[in-house]
């Protein structure tokens, strides 16, 4: 099936408004296995290097990964969790979200995802496995993995490439296409720099799997839902904004 090419024609003939883009972008968690064109992914990763970063640094040094190089760092990543062979180069804990709203919203994403799988609370096992799919790129015939240098704290460069990723998902949803963002793929730091020939001093913030989403997967049967304006946004001096 890898033989079958998706060019974005083959996809959508229209162009969305930039609001609809923004608003029916979501992360797949189930895709088609066919490879996208070259020009389809060139163009995406144009669309995302137009991204703003600190005095221009364009710090982000991006691989991605396809065909028999993408099977390779999958079969790598799932002998290294077996192995628990884990390699953060940023911390990730559930417990410093605190007790309150962050929490709150982190416990109602795997509730909605387990829910629309049907994978109950009690079957580890099954939400084990569910896990694993990040190691196989859901399916995914290509994955971006986002590497960056660390300037100070790193502070400023991780929303450099927040940004840069941000327009790579947007432009994946403008041309039909779909792509989800890992934190995962970051646990494994170390495997993925062996396995791509990175060098130590680029640190992995995250990787992006992408191609055409299945859209029979229960996986991709649900949305996440945002909080209210007010929960996050402060006015000062800035009437109306909240009267709709």
């Amino acid at each position: 099936m890898r033989g079958t090419v998706l060019s974005v024609t083959t996809l959508s003939a229209t162009t969305s408004s930039f609001a609809d883009v923004v608003r029916s972008r979501h992360s797949v968690r189930r895709f088609l296995p066919y490879p996208l064109s070259p020009s389809v992914i060139r163009g995406v990763l144009q669309d995302a290097q137009a991204a703003p970063s600190n005095c221009n640094t364009q710090p982000w040094t991006v691989h991605v990964v396809s065909g028999a190089a993408r099977d390779a760092l999958s079969t790598e990543l799932l002998k290294a969790d077996k192995e628990e062979r884990f390699s953060f180069d940023f911390t990730f804990d559930y417990a410093d979200f605190g007790q309150g709203a962050y929490l709150d919203r982190a416990h109602d994403h795997a509730a909605t995802l387990y829910g629309a799988l049907e994978i109950p609370r009690s079957d580890r096992e099954g939400r084990k496995a569910h896990a694993l799919e990040n190691l196989k790129f859901h399916g995914a015939p290509h994955v971006a993995l986002l590497f960056m240098p660390v300037f100070g704290d790193g502070v400023r460069v991780a929303g450099d490439i927040g940004m840069y990723a941000q327009n790579f998902l947007l432009s994946l949803t403008a041309r039909g296409l779909g792509g989800i963002p890992q934190t995962m793929l970051g646990m494994y730091a170390d495997t993925v720099r062996e396995v791509l020939g990175v060098p130590a001093e680029l640190k992995l913030l995250f990787g992006i799997s992408f191609g055409a989403a299945d859209l029979e997967a229960r996986e991709n049967s649900f949305r996440l839902g945002r909080v209210p304006l007010e929960h996050s946004v402060v006015l000062h001096d800035t009437p109306g904004v909240f009267d709709q």
